[in-house]
């Protein structure tokens, strides 16, 4: 049950928090957690073991009931750790907090409440004491022609899955059609973006689709073709110009043709077309090509910037352009400028690194600033980066100066995340998964059907035609015997794959 201070000030559904006495003052402070990623998740955590029930109630609302670790998400693309394994139930992660699921769809800081949608039902306002902005990212579009209808995005779980599925799906089908321009359609997999997140799913679904190949006998592995699209002259700018080179090199030696200083100009019914003018089919376009913040901030009266991300100074709390503290509210991670203060003038990059650690901050701050005392502020050198690029392939920089390449870096890739992966549970859960995986091999197999579960009952639910109509449309053999369609002689020789086992044992 919610706890018994939180409120709603509008219709509210069976089970939502009830409203406070009016003029009443809330006896225990309450703090409302906006988004359960990493912030709001580690934030939540913090804040709740420096501070008991009676001294801070702590709502976390996000529409997903986890949280996605995004560093995993190529691994679990490729079938390298199962898919709810980089997740974070927040029930179970969250212990001592509520938890709404829904949308957060407006926020008036200066009236002290965000509305919330929920999944089903009428949206309700939720009143607060302290606001944690923590929601996050979105990706990043642009209006290409056709990329709504063909692109796969690449920013959680679903999408993950989703990528692996499709992959895999296409894989399966190829193998069964002999139209090589249609064959050739299939086996093309394109990515649009060169950064950490490009670079990593890239290497790691290649990677996976590589070894897929080896158990089908009517598909060459030269077949399939994987293109990465990057708008700027260099790939992975999250690392120095060496090691982005080495990687670079790397993927061209796997077969994988980069398009640096390019655009994907449109992509309609799986037309590739790109601004140097090459051209190409694909049914495969995954579109890592940068985030924005979080769009419901611009439904609120807290201060932005040009990028619309939350205004922050070093203590993470929310700011005005010239620098003039908003009371009770604080932020961080994608949707927050937080002043790096190793690199003046710049911001905090909008990575996993700096997300846990300032969420952790916040909670430690808000619990000092709830005891009156004076906040601290957040300061953090960057440790290092480090990318997958397949099983046993990587590259990592470490403190600015130390660069890695091949297996230790995949090692020191594997070893970091996990350590920073929430939960013991989810720690112990991953590292058994790798090891299943040494002894007993990845799986490949596509579940497609996830996707749409219903469509075979739907298509089983279908009433049949009756007899009458379908014997009007037929014709009747003249010699009574039964009717059976067959392919032409040339094309069932040619193209059959009896036909094909024929000629490759010839």
């Amino acid at each position: 049950m919610p706890q018994s201070s939180a409120s709603v000030d509008a219709a509210r559904p069976q089970g939502a928090l009830m409203p406070a006495p009016a003029g009443k003052p809330r006896k225990v402070p309450r703090v409302v957690v906006l988004g359960g990623g990493t912030v709001g998740l580690y934030s939540a955590r913090r804040l709740r073991r420096r501070l008991g029930r009676r001294d801070a109630a702590i709502v976390v609302v996000d529409p997903r009931p986890y949280m996605t670790y995004a560093p995993f998400l190529p691994e679990a693309a490729a079938g390298s750790i199962d898919p709810r394994n980089v997740v974070a139930p927040h029930r179970r992660a969250l212990k001592g907090v509520d938890v709404l699921q829904g949308h957060v769809t407006q926020i008036e800081h200066a009236q002290r409440r965000v509305q919330i949608t929920p999944i089903e039902g009428d949206a309700y306002w939720v009143t607060y004491d302290h606001l944690v902005v923590g929601l996050g990212s979105v990706a990043r579009t642009l209006p290409i022609p056709g990329l709504a209808d063909v692109g796969i995005g690449f920013k959680n779980v679903e999408e993950a899955i989703a990528l692996r599925n499709h992959v895999l799906g296409r894989i399966d089908v190829a193998a069964s059609t002999w139209d090589p321009e249609l064959r050739r359609k299939m086996l093309t997999f394109v990515f649009v973006g060169g950064g950490f997140a490009g670079v990593e799913a890239l290497g790691e679904v290649e990677d996976m689709a590589r070894y897929a190949v080896r158990k089908y006998g009517q598909i060459d592995a030269d077949e399939m073709r994987f293109v990465l699209v990057e708008g700027s002259r260099r790939i992975l700018p999250e690392v120095n110009e060496e090691l982005g080179g080495y990687t670079l090199e790397q993927l061209r030696k796997r077969d994988i043709e980069i398009f640096l200083s390019t655009f994907l100009s449109s992509c309609v019914d799986g037309h590739i077309v790109l601004s140097d003018g090459t051209e190409f089919d694909a049914e495969t376009v995954v579109w890592t090509a940068g985030v924005k913040a979080n769009p419901v901030l611009q439904d609120s009266d807290l201060p932005l910037d040009k990028l619309g991300r939350v205004i922050c100074n070093e203590y993470l709390q929310v700011t005005a352009e010239d620098g003039t503290v908003v009371a009770d509210a604080w932020a961080a991670g994608d949707c927050a400028a937080v002043p790096d203060l190793y690199n003046p003038g710049q911001f905090c990059p909008p990575n996993a690194q700096h997300a846990l650690r300032e969420g952790n901050h916040i909670g430690d701050n808000l619990a000092l600033v709830l005891r009156s005392a004076e906040p601290t502020i957040y300061k953090h050198r960057n440790v290092g980066a480090v990318a997958s690029l397949g099983m046993y392939k990587g590259v990592a920089q470490m403190f600015g100066r130390i660069k890695v390449r091949g297996f230790l870096a995949w090692v020191l890739h594997r070893s970091y995340h996990v350590f920073a992966m929430p939960t013991f549970n989810r720690k112990l859960r991953i590292a058994a998964g790798w090891t299943g995986s040494v002894l007993l091999r990845r799986e490949v197999v596509a579940l497609g059907s996830l996707h749409d579960p219903r469509a075979e009952f739907r298509a089983a639910s279908v009433p049949p035609k009756p007899k009458v109509e379908q014997t009007t449309q037929a014709t009747a053999p003249t010699d009574g015997a039964t009717a059976a369609p067959t392919l032409p002689p040339q094309k069932a020789e040619k193209d059959s794959p009896a036909a094909k086992d024929d000629a490759h044992q010839a």
